[in-house]
């Protein structure tokens, strides 16, 4: 498989500490890569280097082997940044043909793409409408189908459901859902952990300019995937000591979930476990002394888990610094 997308020392110096450093990525062709970072990280920065609107401080990027902000390179690319604005006295659809004529389309073939797009991206006949009178979800959805218009290889979403209610963000993400069987190459940046998790292959997570950590998905939830909780009864408080110091491993009790009523006695304990033996070794442990155990499940980790975990204790840029 080609690569779309690949970076080699890619670097911004604004003078002030922000921008990135050093920055190597490589994202395979049809594949959906999710970008993270908090506030200030240097996310957009490196998006804006990729489609060729800043020029790096040093370093360089390849789009299918072509450089980043070339002709041959932006032919293939969709962009929807995560700060724009359409002139209010525009239609939707106005909106979009001036788009059309930028990517080369016309005629027949630039109204029936725009009508195809307004359509998947949820517009439909408010494509007449003024988009001053659009919400900021009905914008974002503009913007979308602006990134899609020329049919691109690789699609750079700079957070494209920030403005969304839950059902606009489920619509948009079956859309790149579709995109993404189609063999289009998505490259999302995004705060949406759960969107990310749910619609990405690959990850990585920058912080003040660097990457911080990254990986497959699949291989990071995985990784992650350790802690074990059990539901019990008659415990004494002095057990969960001894149960530390016999297992040598974390184990403390969680609260209750709101709205549940936990019989007298009732606990739920957490512990990070490595294998099942590990887990049926604990279940005896527990069992031995006495306490009645009613069940035990694996915690489902996730991206927000992952993200929290690795940049723990970290200072970061921030907003306002």
């Amino acid at each position: 498989m080609s690569d779309a997308i690949e970076t080699f020392s890619l670097s911004k110096n604004y003078g002030n500490g922000r921008g990135c450093h050093d920055v190597t990525l490589r994202i395979p062709a049809g594949e959906a890569f999710g970008f993270l970072g908090p506030n200030g990280a240097g996310k957009s920065t490196i998006v804006k280097m990729l489609v060729g609107l800043t020029a790096p401080t040093d370093g360089r990027a390849l789009l299918f082997g072509k450089p980043a902000g070339s002709v041959e390179a932006r032919r293939r690319i969709g962009y929807l940044p995560e700060l724009f604005r359409y002139p209010g006295w525009l239609s939707g659809e106005e909106a979009l043909r001036f788009h059309a004529k930028l990517c080369g389309l016309r005629g027949r073939d630039a109204k029936r793409r725009i009508d195809t797009l307004l359509d998947e991206v949820g517009i439909g006949h408010r494509g007449r409408d003024r988009i001053k009178g659009y919400s900021k979800g009905m914008q974002q959805r503009l913007g979308l189908a602006c990134a899609l218009l020329s049919d691109p290889d690789i699609v750079f979403l700079d957070e494209p459901a920030s403005a969304l209610d839950p059902v606009g963000r489920h619509e948009v993400r079956e859309l790149l859902q579709r995109l993404r069987r189609e063999g289009k190459t998505i490259f999302l940046n995004s705060h949406l952990l759960e969107d990310v998790e749910q619609l990405c292959d690959h990850v990585a997570l920058l912080n003040n300019g660097r990457i911080l950590a990254d990986g497959r998905v699949s291989d990071v939830l995985r990784a992650s995937a350790s802690r074990w909780r059990f539901r019990v009864g008659g415990m004494a408080p002095e057990l969960l000591d001894w149960l530390r110091e016999a297992f040598a491993a974390p184990v403390h009790t969680v609260p209750w979930k709101e709205g549940e009523t936990p019989a007298w006695g009732e606990l739920w304990l957490e512990a990070e476990l490595e294998d099942d033996e590990q887990v049926g070794y604990f279940n005896r442990l527990i069992m031995e002394q006495g306490v009645t155990l009613y069940e035990s499940h694996k915690v489902k980790s996730s991206l927000d888990e992952w993200f929290l975990q690795a940049v723990s204790g970290l200072e970061h840029r921030g907003e306002n610094r």
